[in-house]
C-alpha cells in the first residue's frame, strides 16, 4: 500500500524515500508558533539552552491570543515575555494587539502555513492546520522551544485508518462535493 498524505509529508521532511506508521523519524520544520500562555513555558526553556537565536525567523510564529487583552499583571507579563523575545530575536510574525486574531485562523490567512507543510505548536489545536493538507501538531512547550530553535522536531509517524464504502448510498447520502459550483445532484 502507498503512503497516506501524512506520511508522504514526514517522509519528505525528514529527508527519507518513505516512511511508516510507527516508525520514529526527525523532520524538518516549515513553523513553529508560540501564543502567549505556552510562548513563555517554551522562552524560559531555551533560555536555559543557552542557544542565542531562533532557527529561522521568519518560521517562528508568536501570537499573544490567549491573554489579549490581558485581564491581570499575570497575563500582562506572559504577553511582554512574547513581545520581548520577538524583538530581541527579530520574529518577523509576531502579532502585536491590533494586528492579531485567533491564532489557528490567523496563520492560515497570512499565508503562513499551507499544504504540504509542517508545524508545530504548543496548542491542541494546532492540529487544524490538516485542514489544508499539511501535518500539524501540538507538542509540549520544552518541545517546541527546542523546535525554535533547531527547526526541527521528532515524531512517531501516526498510523492510518482506510475506509472502503461498499454500495451505493441512500438518498441523501453523499460526500463533501469537490466541485462547489456544482449544485446538482449526479445521482440518478
Amino acid at each position: 500500500m502507498g503512503m497516506t498524505m501524512t506520511q508522504k509529508i514526514l517522509a519528505a521532511h525528514a529527508g527519507l524515500p518513505s516512511v511508516e506508521a510507527g516508525q520514529l523519524i526527525e523532520a524538518d520544520l516549515d513553523l513553529v508558533l508560540a501564543n502567549d500562555i505556552t510562548g513563555p513555558v517554551a522562552i524560559h526553556e531555551v533560555e536555559k539552552l543557552k542557544k542565542k537565536t531562533v532557527f529561522d525567523k521568519d518560521k517562528v510564529a508568536l501570537v499573544p491570543d490567549h491573554f489579549a487583552p490581558n485581564k491581570d499583571i499575570k497575563s500582562a507579563e506572559h504577553c511582554k515575555c512574547v513581545r520581548e523575545y520577538a524583538k530581541e530575536h527579530d520574529i518577523t510574525n509576531y502579532f502585536e494587539v491590533g494586528e492579531m486574531g485567533i491564532e489557528h485562523a490567523l496563520l492560515p490567512e497570512k499565508g503562513l502555513i499551507v499544504a504540504g507543510e509542517t508545524c508545530i505548536g504548543a496548542d491542541s489545536h494546532t492540529c487544524t492546520y490538516g485542514a489544508l493538507g499539511a501535518f500539524s501538531t501540538g507538542v509540549g512547550s520544552t518541545d517546541m522551544g527546542c523546535g525554535m530553535i533547531t527547526g526541527q522536531a521528532w515524531f512517531k509517524v501516526p498510523s492510518a485508518i482506510k475506509v472502503v464504502l461498499k454500495g451505493n448510498p441512500k438518498k441523501w447520502v453523499s460526500g463533501k462535493r469537490c466541485d462547489p459550483a456544482s449544485d446538482r445532484d449526479d445521482r440518478s
